[in-house]
């Protein structure tokens, strides 16, 4: 069983960054590929962005190419997103997630998740 649990959202303007922060219970963090997601209102899990075990493959939707960047500690137990350039359109509830599998992109092959946090980017 993992528990995470999401940190670092808030109200940013457009442009501007936010960090967030996913730390896991548990002592087999290492294990799990790690995802983050979002879902705004009336809209569908989107895939954000996934990280290998070990924090070597990372990839990206189309839409955050570029400007969000992930990454793990896994003396931590942490997995980070870090959001650059945010648009309005990056308003979301964002849920970080993880996964006993080498790559997933789908939320149904994810098998934890965390609480979300909401990312609100203003015009």
């Amino acid at each position: 069983q993992v528990q995470l649990v999401e940190s670092g959202g808030g109200l940013v303007q457009a442009g501007g960054s936010l960090r967030l922060s996913c730390t896991a219970s548990g002592r087999t963090f290492s294990s799990y590929i790690m995802g983050w997601f979002r879902q705004a209102p009336g809209k569908e899990r989107e895939f954000v962005t996934g990280i290998s075990w070990n924090g070597v493959n990372t990839y990206y939707g189309d839409s955050v190419k570029g400007r969000f960047t992930i990454s793990r500690d896994n003396a931590k137990n942490t997995v980070y997103l870090q959001m650059n350039s945010l648009k309005p359109e990056d308003t979301a509830v964002y849920y970080c997630a993880a996964a006993l599998k080498s790559v997933a992109t789908s939320h149904r092959e994810y098998d934890y998740w965390g609480q979300g946090t909401q990312v609100t980017v203003s015009s």
